[in-house]
């Protein structure tokens, strides 16, 4: 059975990045690099690989510089030899959230543009290695073609940690089926309906959208994503899909220093004399 091609990916981008103040206080968490790429670099490049050809940064009204990141500069490219880092066949599109109302609204941003078609999103905080299987996102792209549904990324998670993470549970717990039945965002431990948290990888219908316009402020204060797609279980099949790779959660500051050192150590520039530094501070 073949199934509409996925086109459009959505990144939002428009949150404040509190916890990595004040480096965060004039450029998006999102541009904070990992050895000498942004994290938003690293996202885009994995939605390229997995085919999309749309790309929508949902952004604050005062903070350009990922908009200005992806633009060609003349000067700077004759220079350095970089060139575009997206694709000629590749569209973007910037879109500004005038209010820092929670991931669910910046998605709902972007409306317009998705139409009526299924999309993908991706948080690029969320920098997860695919290595030999290929990024996550075209993982769940693969699968998305297989089984013609909705995917959200999962990872397992100690129970302490069920407050920082929409938690899913599956329809069927004897795991015949991936189809998910419940999702809540941030449960206390004790509530929590299992140990299976989300990841910032989605691939969701459009009917998302029209959840999104009625759900009201939830957990924190926000219009969740989670809420969202929680009205949706009953009508619509969506997976959870727990992809292969390494996920490294750089919206912390301990997730985010992990990173740069494992990316560090497989640089072809800096491999070698990093890893013998590092030895010395044994």
């Amino acid at each position: 059975m073949s199934y509409k091609k996925l086109k459009t990916v959505i990144f939002p981008a428009a949150g404040l990045g509190t916890r990595f103040l004040p480096v965060t206080k004039a450029s998006p968490k999102e541009m904070l690099p990992i050895v000498d790429k942004p994290l938003i670099q690293y996202a885009v490049e994995e939605a390229i690989e997995a085919g999309f050809e749309q790309l929508i940064f949902v952004i604050s009204p005062d903070k350009k510089a990922i908009k200005k990141h992806f633009e060609s500069t003349s000067e700077l490219d004759a220079v350095t030899k970089i060139g575009a880092i997206i694709p000629a066949n590749v569209s973007s599109l910037y879109i500004e959230q005038a209010e820092p109302l929670g991931l669910g609204h910046a998605i709902w941003c972007a409306r317009d543009a998705v139409e009526a078609e299924s999309f993908a999103v991706v948080l690029a905080d969320d920098l997860i290695d695919g290595a030999a299987a290929g990024g996550c996102l075209l993982q769940m792209v693969r699968h998305y073609e297989k089984n013609g549904c909705g995917a959200i990324g999962i990872q397992k998670i100690a129970l302490e940690e069920t407050k920082q993470y929409g938690i899913i549970k599956y329809e069927d717990e004897v795991g015949s089926s991936n189809r998910i039945a419940t999702i809540v965002e941030k449960p206390d431990p004790q509530f929590a309906p299992s140990l299976l948290g989300v990841v910032g990888r989605y691939i969701l219908p459009s009917a998302v959208m029209g959840q999104l316009e009625k759900t009201q402020k939830g957990s924190g204060n926000e219009i969740q994503l989670t809420d969202g797609i929680s009205a949706l279980l009953g009508d619509y099949r969506i997976d959870g899909f727990q992809f292969k790779g390494q996920r490294y959660d750089c919206g912390s500051k301990i997730g985010y220093l992990k990173a740069n050192v494992d990316y560090a150590l497989k640089h072809p520039e800096l491999a070698k004399e990093f890893a013998a530094w590092l030895t010395t501070k044994q």
